[in-house]
């Protein structure tokens, strides 16, 4: 099976509804768009920019709230099995804080993260965001090269716009998923937001 065949095997059949709602937030945010720009020029394979900077934005979002940039990392994420050294993910890195004065860049090739987590090789980075802790956090955007955004969001998108926090079903730390929810205080800045603790 292809990679490319692997990541649509992965993500769930699409609601197109809050597909083409996800992508008109991003759209409109200008910064996240020059940031997904500047990511297309790297032409890394299965590449996204994913996670806490695209999640927060959306919770802000439905809270009314302005966006507050509360996000720790700008996470880029992308699949090539065929070259998996961490200088490879840093000297990226470097590129990017150059390129834009902003030091969250962060860039994890997940042909190789498999080994921090503990878990058998991943197969692409969609079967990577699918094993992440929190189904809301496994979600990336990317744009192709006719400027049309593209999505990886393999636990779909209904528990990221219910604002639904869940364990991942495929994460089986139980433990740790709890104690990293709490400790980033999600409820107390986006208190719309449903904890579910198991």
């Amino acid at each position: 099976m292809t990679n490319e065949a692997e990541n649509a095997r992965l993500s769930p059949p699409a609601d197109l509804q809050l597909e083409n709602r996800f992508k008109q937030y991003i759209m409109k945010y200008d910064a996240l768009m020059e940031d997904l720009r500047l990511v297309r020029e790297l032409q890394l394979p299965q590449c996204y920019i994913a996670a806490g900077y695209i999640r927060n934005y959306i919770w802000d979002e439905l809270h009314g709230y302005q966006r507050r940039e509360r996000h720790n990392d700008i996470d880029v994420v992308y699949y090539d099995a065929s070259e998996q050294s961490k200088e490879r993910d840093e000297g990226l890195e470097q590129a990017l804080i150059q390129a834009t004065g902003n030091g969250k860049w962060s860039v994890k090739n997940q042909a190789r993260m498999h080994i921090k987590s503990g878990d058998r090789p991943y197969r692409s980075t969609a079967d990577a965001l699918s094993r992440w802790p929190e189904t809301a956090t496994a979600v990336g955007a990317r744009l192709n090269g006719n400027d049309s955004l593209e999505l990886c969001c393999p636990h779909g998108l209904i528990d990221l716009f219910g604002m639904v926090v869940r364990r991942s079903p495929l994460f089986m730390d139980t433990t740790y998923y709890i104690g990293r929810v709490k400790g980033k205080g999600w409820q107390e800045q986006w208190p719309l937001l449903t904890i579910i603790e198991q």
